[in-house]
């Protein structure tokens, strides 16, 4: 598991890879809305100051598929 700290226009991010082996439940994917199967490689990201006010910003982590999060900035919303 490698976890690191990405700067973006959408802010700074805590943002950990999550290997197949490692992923054993399903989530859903925020960017596209489909479902990251289990055993999928993927990431698991949360701002490093919460953007709700309400917490930690841990306490917003979201499972992406790679590809969604690295072209999160790209979609309309």
């Amino acid at each position: 598991m490698h976890e690191s700290i990405e700067s973006g226009p959408d802010g700074e991010w805590v943002v950990r890879r999550i290997t197949g082996s490692a992923s054993t439940k399903a989530y859903r994917c925020p960017g596209c809305d489909q479902l990251i199967r289990p055993a999928t490689p993927h990431i698991v990201a949360w701002p490093t100051v919460s953007l709700s006010f309400t917490g930690e910003g841990i306490d917003e982590r979201r499972h992406w598929h790679t590809g969604c999060w690295n072209h999160r900035l790209r979609r309309r919303r």
